[in-house]
């Protein structure tokens, strides 16, 4: 018990106090919560990605395997919460809100300060390739999940695939490849930016969270909350070993699969109008229960 107390306090006190400053002062200063997200999703969130992919050393048969490996945990996931959600009879769209729900998890707000609290600094190239993977997933099976529960056309898939951070990304992997020299004022201006986004993601995670409903357990939400928190882990244990995977690699991967319940997952949810207010308790009763599952995995790991 003495082990789990002091990494929650160490790794994890720090992320959740950050939240729940967000949460705390966020109302009562009128912090606008679409400014503070667009300024993270368009500006600092790339810059985070180029200053950290186009500096990292991955080899491309790890890289290979590092993505096999996460896109085979998620879409495992995914796929069991589907077929648990048919045979228990769910309608189209409930079956499509836990798919969402199971999709998307928080692997830049929680994922990467707490794999660079557990790990250290160098283990933020694995898990920004994590985030990067793991973020266009999410996405990708979140808006089909969504477009296939109403009726409507793929149309919007392809903005998946135009976020600023996949093209950072891949600018980034592009500059690396070529080994491509990086002028000093992008090097700086772009650390410059990476640093403030960690803090200020928590931040605005807390902000968005208080201006959510207040959450009514039931029991859907609750097994949404334990095919998030659990079966993620699980199956990346399992896995990490079939891939060969190891260090630093295998670690930030588990924890990424571990994460709650993204805010995304909601704007996904009321732009599809794909129950919002079941998926909006999912992401705060995952996030708040992620206390106890992040605890035992990192005491794992």
């Amino acid at each position: 018990m003495s082990q789990l107390f002091a990494i929650f306090i160490d790794i994890l006190t720090p992320v959740f106090s950050l939240v729940l400053l967000g949460y705390l002062v966020g109302p009562r200063l009128q912090f606008e919560t679409r400014t503070l997200s667009r300024f993270a999703y368009y500006i600092l969130t790339p810059a985070f990605l180029f200053n950290v992919l186009s500096g990292a050393h991955i080899p491309a048969t790890l890289a290979l395997r590092m993505a096999a490996f996460i896109l085979t945990v998620a879409l495992s996931g995914v796929v069991l919460v589907w077929l648990i959600a048919r045979w228990a009879g769910f309608t189209p769209e409930v079956t499509a809100a836990h798919v969402l729900v199971a999709a998307f998890g928080n692997v830049g707000n929680f994922g990467l300060p707490i794999i660079q609290f557990k790990f250290g600094d160098g283990a933020l190239a694995a898990a920004s390739f994590y985030f990067l993977i793991l973020s266009t997933f999410g996405f990708v099976i979140g808006i089909v999940a969504a477009s296939l529960s109403k009726g409507s056309g793929w149309g919007s898939l392809i903005t998946a695939f135009k976020t600023p951070a996949i093209i950072a990304a891949l600018l980034a992997f592009l500059v690396n490849w070529l080994d491509f020299p990086v002028p000093l004022f992008v090097q700086r201006s772009t650390a410059l930016l990476a640093a403030a986004m960690i803090p200020t993601m928590l931040v605005v995670l807390g902000v968005q969270l208080a201006g959510m409903k207040r959450p009514k357990l039931t029991g859907d939400v609750l097994f949404a909350t334990v095919a998030r928190l659990l079966v993620g882990p699980l199956l990346a244990m399992a896995l990490a070993t079939v891939f060969a995977l190891t260090g630093v690699e295998r670690g930030a991967g588990i924890l990424q699969a571990s994460m709650p319940t993204a805010v995304l997952a909601v704007l996904i949810a009321m732009e599809h109008d794909l129950l919002p207010d079941f998926v909006t308790t999912a992401v705060l009763f995952s996030t708040l229960a992620s206390a106890l599952t992040l605890t035992v995995v990192l005491a794992l790991i």
